[in-house]
């Protein structure tokens, strides 16, 4: 094959594995819609679908005009003594500086983001990117639902999905961010960057927002509300764990002219492993809650992506074995997190707090426990407990649970964070739509037909 051919393949292999791995992310959407809408009562069911609409228009033109920038141009500044001064300074390995031309001035106003054919790979990388960001946003989403406002939904969710996460991912989760360099940092697939950062953030914001009406009595004790069609909030989850597949895919660095697959921390990752240790980490995250949970169907399911993202920071370090075990423990202590989340007063109806902030917690603070030590390359720090906390306090904390409260906080003085006590009492499909999500009704609550009637309509 003539060098040329050879130089084309080898780019659109790659282009096509970053574009289809970023479509099938889009099932997580999918997912998340059929998860929430089932979780909400009827009267909400609508006005819960469409926010997570809103949440790919939002965060997706939102992520073009300033999010992408964020993470170019955060990450790649320090390098050059920038942002946060020269103690961030430092000298990117040969491999790692492969992939500088990729990313550096790729803005809105670049042509490396419209048809050009000099440049195959930018507008994929950013395409992954944006469905990072929805679906960072899309962790908030469910925790809020059937109270917050439409509008103050979609300031957090630009907030969150493209500013906050990708601050943290400019910082720890890029081949140029300071945490690499400087503390050994280590979290592939987003435990903290993604899951706990979103958790978090969701925590302060609902801490402002407050339970739902009814949710707890006079005493303070909480009362169960139960989802509207618990069959579709399963198979949301289903089409999610679809989704998350391609969402780790993602993550693999696989540029042209590569003769291995890595990682953004320049390890070595093979899609063969990976597709090994998530299965592994789905299957034992669920039988942990089910055991846990006493066989809840909602907890049930919701332990398989428990026991993803409890792994997801070291997948590429961990041994299958240790993959099983890491997920059952994320599985298991999931439920019994969120059933203290609610003992404490605070109304998370899908679990959020558990399943996100919480083992997102668990997941980046696992490598440094079982992984302290690995040297993931020259001048580098090894992965330590300390490199991990200092690194998930500031995806948690500083750019997680500060921004929610503090934006969340602003919303609710100036009366625009949560919708009137009569309209969630009606429910927000008529005060936000004007229609119902079921018009018809029950079947049980149509008028008995006269006799002579029925036997005319069933001939």
């Amino acid at each position: 094959m003539e060098p040329e051919a050879q130089k084309f393949l080898a780019t659109f292999v790659s282009e096509s594995y970053y574009y289809w791995a970023s479509v099938f992310m889009i099932i997580i959407h999918a997912g998340f819609l059929a998860y929430e809408g089932g979780a909400s009562r009827s009267k909400n069911v609508l006005a819960t679908m469409v926010k997570n609409l809103l949440t790919l228009s939002s965060v997706g033109l939102a992520f073009y005009f300033f999010g992408w920038w964020v993470y170019n141009s955060f990450a790649l500044w320090p390098m050059n003594g920038g942002i946060l001064g020269p103690w961030t300074n430092f000298d990117a390995s040969e491999s790692l500086k492969a992939i500088q031309p990729y990313v550096e001035g790729s803005y809105p106003w670049s042509s490396a983001l419209a048809p050009n054919t000099a440049d195959n790979i930018t507008g994929v990388f950013w395409f992954a990117f944006a469905l990072f960001s929805m679906t960072t946003a899309s962790i908030l989403s469910g925790a809020l639902i059937e109270r917050v406002k439409i509008g103050a939904y979609i300031v957090l969710s630009i907030v969150l999905g493209s500013f906050a996460w990708v601050i943290a991912a400019s910082w720890g989760w890029s081949a140029f961010g300071w945490f690499l360099p400087k503390l050994g940092y280590h979290d592939f697939g987003c435990s903290a960057v993604v899951h706990g950062l979103s958790g978090f953030f969701t925590l302060g914001v609902l801490l402002n927002l407050g339970p739902r009406i009814g949710k707890f009595d006079a005493q303070g004790r909480p009362r169960q509300i139960l989802p509207h069609n618990l069959p579709l909030t399963m198979v949301g989850l289903m089409l999610i764990y679809v989704g998350f597949y391609a969402f780790l895919a993602a993550c693999l660095i696989f540029l042209p002219g590569y003769t291995v697959e890595t990682t953004i921390y320049n390890t070595p990752m093979t899609l063969s492993s990976l597709g090994v240790s998530t299965t592994l980490a789905l299957a034992s995250g669920i039988i942990g809650s089910y055991i846990s949970s006493k066989a809840d169907p909602f907890f049930t399911i919701s332990g398989g992506l428990a026991g993803i993202i409890s792994v997801s920071a070291g997948l590429d370090l961990y041994h299958p074995a240790l993959v099983i075990v890491v997920a059952f423990i994320g599985g298991y202590t999931m439920p019994l997190v969120a059933g203290f989340v609610e003992k404490v007063g605070i109304d998370d109806p899908v679990g959020a707090l558990g399943v996100h902030a919480y083992c997102g917690l668990l997941g980046v603070m696992m490598v440094g426990i079982v992984g302290t030590g690995y040297v993931q390359g020259e001048g580098i720090p090894p992965t330590s407990f300390t490199g991990q906390f200092i690194g998930g306090f500031i995806c948690l904390i500083i750019l997680g649970f500060i921004p929610g409260y503090v934006v969340s906080f602003i919303l609710k003085k100036i009366n625009l964070l949560r919708v009137s006590r009569e309209e969630e009492i009606e429910g927000l499909d008529l005060s936000d739509l004007g229609v119902p999500g079921y018009p018809e009704g029950s079947v049980s609550s149509l008028p008995t037909l006269p006799s002579d009637t029925a036997q005319t309509v069933n001939h």
